[in-house]
């Protein structure tokens, strides 16, 4: 799972948007990663006695707003999916890639659920678990690089490519550190009823790695300090803001307070959405009739068509989160047999989970690189 919008930030003609924010000022705070730093704060305070029904309220907030955010990007991926794979209007490593990302990704981890359950191996199952966790924190540090890089286009402030370097070792650095703690010892967990196991990390190895998080997050102050230097005193401020979040306290610190785990995937995907949404709206603004009311005329009030079209797009979005995430596998529970004593009575539901969210590194990794011609025209207009 990867969001990377690194466009070429080095460049000020790569920024030609009429506005410099997403959707404004306090907005772009909030969703970009500012109410993490509102919300952690107050779950210290939480008595005890409302953590039951605070973090049952958190679980159905966390996946209203994860179904969508999963789902959008199979909306935008697989649109013109045949125009993509033929390459018209891509090259051709951005062709490829987008065939490797929708064919043969899914069909590999397909064949690989399909034996795992078909041979009952809970052990080989408990791997894709592991490796959930592995590509879900590299994922969380590489989209909250990606908003700073959107931020600094924006607002114009751009970061030079060995600003960029730092910023991105320090995005691994804590990244592999907080991967490495849950890691510190041989431990056994259940996700959705199937055992999945952490390895016992050498020490050393741990050491090292929270010396490099220093040290690169030290040599990153280093270099916001000369940037704000260079620029004036100024600083895409709600990309910093994102990119602080997403690092420190969406990973290194997510164990910190049992409800925080519950709280940070809302987070996260709000983060995404404030992207998607703003770059769904320039898409649907392309359109001829984009202005015109829509028919009939009572869906005016909405306002002009293209907003109308936006909010199918939401809508559609929350009906495949749905589809995706419940009704594929409790159809699939119901239909398909298997033996629940060894695999427990969730195994459709802890595929689905992972797949999607393996799935989605690997779209977003597409989607939002460099290059894409679609990023270029319809995300910073």
């Amino acid at each position: 799972m990867t969001l990377d919008l690194s466009v070429d930030t080095a460049a000020p003609k790569a920024a030609t948007p009429p506005g410099r924010y997403l959707f404004g000022p306090i907005a772009d705070f909030l969703m970009l990663g500012g109410a993490a730093f509102l919300i952690l704060p107050i779950l210290f305070l939480v008595p005890r006695a409302y953590e039951g029904p605070l973090a049952a309220t958190m679980v159905i907030v966390a996946y209203a707003v994860n179904y969508p955010h999963f789902a959008h990007s199979y909306q935008i991926f697989y649109r013109n999916f045949g125009r993509k794979l033929r390459g018209e209007g891509y090259d051709r490593s951005l062709q490829l890639r987008y065939g490797f990302a929708g064919i043969v990704v899914p069909v590999v981890m397909a064949l690989f659920f399909a034996y795992g359950a078909a041979t009952s191996n809970t052990r080989l199952l408990g791997f894709a678990a592991n490796a959930m966790f592995f590509f879900v924190g590299w994922h969380y540090v590489k989209q909250g690089y990606g908003m700073l890089m959107v931020d600094a286009v924006l607002k114009r402030k751009f970061f030079d490519e060995r600003d960029k370097k730092v910023l991105l070792v320090n995005s691994y650095a804590v990244w592999i550190l907080a991967w490495l703690q849950t890691n510190t010892a041989v431990t056994q967990g259940q996700y959705y009823g199937l055992q999945f196991y952490t390895f016992a990390a050498p020490s050393w190895i741990a050491d090292i790695a929270l010396v490099a998080a220093v040290a690169s997050t030290a040599a990153t102050l280093l270099m916001l300090a000369n940037r704000w230097r260079k620029n004036g005193g100024v600083l895409p401020y709600n990309g910093i803001v994102a990119y602080v979040a997403s690092l420190y306290l969406w990973i290194l610190i997510a164990r910190i307070n049992p409800l925080w785990l519950l709280v940070v995937p809302a987070l996260h995907s709000l983060q995404y959405l404030a992207v998607v949404w703003r770059y769904q709206t320039n898409v649907e603004r392309d359109v001829s009739d984009a202005a015109q009311d829509p028919e009939p005329r009572i869906l005016s009030v909405l306002g002009p068509r293209y907003r109308l079209r936006l909010l199918g797009f939401i809508v559609g979005g929350a009906a495949l989160g749905y589809l995706g995430f419940w009704l594929v596998p409790s159809a699939l529970t119901a239909l398909v047999p298997y033996d629940k004593q060894v695999l427990g009575s969730s195994l459709f539901f802890f595929i689905v989970l992972i797949f999607i969210n393996v799935h989605h590194y690997f779209l977003d990794n597409v989607m939002w690189r460099r290059g894409n011609p679609e990023v270029s025209k319809y995300l910073f207009r």
